[in-house]
């Protein structure tokens, strides 16, 4: 830190200041003073140049995904903002902490027709948790602990900072340079439950015949998994989740029922949530697609809802019992309660009605598997995952062809967040990038992302990028020369009167080979499970183009097409 500090320095160093490791952005003309503060600074952060600015805020979603800290995007003024944005929408709904900084045109130009003016403050307002265009240099060091204060507390979100050029060049005060090590994670500064909550939800709850619990990403992003198995072994009681909500058990657990609702669930699956006479909500914001657009809960069924956003609570469902807090602190209380009763096991008799429904639910499953029919069936894709990856392995996937089939079948054999898919938007190429920032923040775990090819055809110039980090990552991509999605909507909800949704045929293994990728075309099934262990044991990227059967004529475990 030196006795002058210009407002660039300033920011460089408030970010090393909150525990910042990583930064993923790409360059403009607004930034050129930011990033001669990164070169010239001693800050131990490492800046990853993206081809995209959409890119970068996938990458810092996946590095928060895995490592609770907070992820950090930077992209320039104009259509830096304006591309930086998805990123942050869907890190603010799906509660994770994700920093966008867009450097700006000089505040002295505002209102002069500048090149690449855009009003970032009102662009960013309705869409981030906390936003703010700086428009004074010795603002800047308060407006950072600001930002990371928002992200990291209560219900976690995404960020914005807007940083004008002139600024930059602005005196600081050195002596403002610091941060509460408490935002360097999330949850901070987590709120336990109100007095008597705990107790109610726990009499609840050991009143009902048939309770079920359906966990939402706050259990991971909270880290109360323990407590969870600790809860669910202990009165027997079957656990289901969103697939937001995978890994707040293992799925190998014997009271891990697995995904439910309308992505992902699977008729077996659905039977308890139809059976259920209280269901408990646990970080889930009991929203259209785990509900089945709400068919069930029925409005006859109790409701328990534990989250940390009160304004969760009752907003789809007459709630008998909530309880606001960190979902840690409020399991471990209903643990604590349950001790003081000397509460056992075998209460509800979970794992037993699991083992029948999964015993079904992978009969199905291994009939399609086993098959030699081709083009490929996505089942047989998801087989060969679980016999090759080990078992910290991180996947990320993009909402389409390859989300419901690995939600519903592949069996995560740890709690915690090691399958990630951006749920709250569903944006299309998603994977390629954030599977990079999830590598960043995870590099001693094997990384695949799973997507379809029209997800592959939005941000495969990031496999450029993934090559110069020397990254080994496993690419799966899904062939079916079609949106999915939506040309099995059309078959389902319009006849099969199908409308431009179809594409040509891609050589993805040749595009990938010409970044410097080793990449495979699978047409065979015979071959997928060689060609896959062949891939994830090398040492550097890699992808696998598999020919796969088109969604519309799958066995697709999907209740609903329009979520």
């Amino acid at each position: 830190m030196t006795s002058k500090l210009n407002g660039a320095e300033a920011m460089v160093q408030m970010l090393e200041a909150h525990g910042v490791k990583h930064i993923f952005g790409l360059c403009g003309d607004t930034t050129l003073p930011f990033y001669d503060a990164m070169l010239r600074g001693d800050h131990g952060m490492t800046h990853v140049l993206t081809r995209d600015e959409r890119s970068a805020t996938y990458m810092a979603d996946g590095y928060s995904r895995v490592t609770g800290r907070v992820g950090v995007a930077e992209g320039p003024s104009g259509g830096g903002a304006t591309y930086i944005l998805p990123g942050l929408i869907e890190a603010t709904e799906s509660s994770y902490a994700v920093l966008g900084i867009t450097t700006d045109i000089s505040v002295g130009s505002y209102g002069k027709y500048p090149l690449t003016e855009v009003d970032q403050d009102r662009l960013m307002q309705p869409l981030t948790k906390w936003n703010t265009v700086i428009k004074q240099s010795a603002h800047i060091p308060r407006m950072v602990r600001t930002a990371f204060r928002a992200m990291t507390t209560g219900r976690s979100g995404a960020a914005h900072l807007g940083l004008p050029y002139d600024i930059q060049y602005d005196q600081v005060d050195p002596s403002d340079i610091w941060a509460d090590p408490k935002h360097h994670s999330y949850p901070a500064y987590p709120q336990a439950p109100e007095q008597g909550s705990a107790e109610a939800a726990v009499d609840a709850i050991l009143s009902a015949k048939n309770p079920l619990i359906v966990c939402g990403g706050g259990v991971v992003i909270s880290g109360a998994m323990e407590e969870l198995s600790r809860l669910a072994t202990r009165l027997d009681i079957p656990v289901a989740t969103s697939i937001s909500g995978q890994g707040s058990l293992a799925e190998t657990h014997p009271n891990c029922l697995g995904v439910v609702g309308s992505n992902g669930g699977t008729d077996q699956t659905w039977e308890l949530m139809e059976q259920a006479d209280l269901v408990v909500f646990m970080g889930c914001r009991a929203g259209s697609t785990t509900t089945s657009r709400w068919e069930a809960p029925t409005a006859a069924a109790r409701i328990v809802h534990f989250d940390n956003d009160p304004m969760v609570i009752g907003a789809n469902y007459r709630t008998e019992v909530g309880v606001v807090g960190d979902l840690r602190l409020a399991l471990a209380q209903v643990n604590a309660v349950l001790d003081a009763s000397d509460q056992g096991a075998d209460t509800f008799g979970g794992a037993t009605a699991i083992a029948d429904i999964k015993k079904r639910k992978f009969d199905v499953f291994r009939k399609f598997a086993a098959s030699d029919e081709a083009p490929i069936r996505p089942e047989r894709v998801i087989d060969a995952l679980m016999k090759v990856l080990p078992p910290d392995a991180t996947v990320v996937s993009d909402p389409g062809t390859s989300c419901p089939y690995f939600s519903a079948y592949y069996q995560l054999p740890q709690a915690g967040r090691h399958f990630i898919t951006n749920r709250a938007h569903g944006a299309l190429g998603y994977s390629l990038s954030a599977a990079l920032g999830a590598w960043f923040g995870r590099p001693t775990s094997k990384v695949v992302a799973l997507m379809g090819d029209g997800s592959f055809g939005f941000t495969v110039g990031e496999l450029e990028t993934v090559c110069r980090c020397r990254a080994p990552i496993t690419f799966v991509v899904f062939s079916n020369s079609n949106f999915g999605w939506i040309k099995a909507s059309q078959h389902a909800d319009k006849d099969a009167r199908y409308y431009n949704v179809d594409f040509n045929r891609t050589d993805h293994a040749a595009i990938a080979a010409a970044y410097g990728v080793k990449s495979w075309r699978v047409e065979n099934p015979a071959d997928l499970e060689r060609v896959m262990r062949e891939a994830v044991d090398h040492d550097g990227p890699t992808l696998i183009d598999v020919v796969t059967q088109p969604l519309e004529e799958t066995n697709a475990p999907v209740r609903r097409w329009m979520g």
